[in-house]
């Protein structure tokens, strides 16, 4: 088939995949240019359209939870920073949610398609009222936080990193009121991994705590996700001393080739 502004694609010599070449066309910048050849060129992006996926971000969740399995049938996910959607989307299938029994609540500022099994509230998670709104949808304790939430990159690294590290703070602080004892917390941060007040936070409260880099992740992304297993529960967590295992902030040993 032919791609707009770059050359057709299909398979070469021996069946393998043509390399798309995209063209710089006025009113594209060269780095829109970079980002449209990278999309064409990304095997994960045509896996999600061909497996009925939102996004590319599906996979990321899937081979981390492959691994680590935090999701189970009958569990409740909050999916916070949801949209377009392809984590609620793996939450659903993994926990088995339906409309008649929604197990998944997910909530963005953006707009985002109705998805089966999924109570969607399109809202900012730092509004005061939403983490209220949340815990009223779920209808008792969750058994796994999920944040893929990130603030707009300026392009500067540090400012990047610490807009969206404080993300993952109020996600964390949401998840320790609202999680069961035994729950799971998943959350991007940016390449530096999290603070480490934050990591002291988590190891207070989980059983273990690691920093992430699945292979949906692409290697030169800044993006890490840091896992914490095994919340403790709030009495367990005040009486404890950190005991949790971190990998620092690199990625995970097991995801190196």
């Amino acid at each position: 088939m032919k791609t707009p502004g770059g050359k057709g694609t299909g398979k070469g010599p021996g069946g393998r995949e043509l390399t798309v070449r995209v063209k710089t066309a006025r009113g594209r910048t060269a780095s829109s240019t970079r980002w449209l050849e990278r999309q064409l060129n990304d095997p994960y992006v045509a896996r999600s359209k061909r497996e009925g996926y939102r996004s590319r971000a599906a996979y990321k969740l899937i081979e981390i939870d492959d691994k680590h399995h935090i999701l189970a049938p009958g569990m409740k996910v909050v999916d916070l920073g949801a949209a377009p959607g392809g984590w609620s989307q793996v939450a659903v299938e993994r926990v088995r949610s339906s409309d008649t029994d929604p197990h998944v609540v997910a909530i963005d500022y953006l707009e985002m398609d109705q998805l089966p099994g999924v109570i969607l509230f399109q809202k900012d998670f730092l509004d005061e009222d939403a983490p209220a709104a949340l815990k009223a949808a779920l209808g008792g304790p969750a058994d796994v936080v999920l944040s893929d939430m990130a603030a707009p990159t300026t392009g500067h690294q540090q400012t990047d990193h610490l807009r969206t590290t404080y993300l993952c703070e109020v996600a964390a602080d949401f998840a320790l009121d609202v999680l069961k004892p035994g729950g799971s917390f998943l959350s991007k941060v940016f390449r530096g991994g999290a603070e480490s007040s934050l990591l002291t936070t988590l190891k207070q409260n989980f059983a273990t705590v690691h920093h992430l880099k699945p292979p949906a992740s692409r290697a030169g992304s800044v993006e890490l996700f840091i896992l914490a297993k095994g919340f403790k529960g709030r009495r367990a967590a005040q009486a404890d001393e950190p005991e949790g295992h971190d990998d620092g902030p690199g990625e995970d040993e097991s995801w190196r080739p």
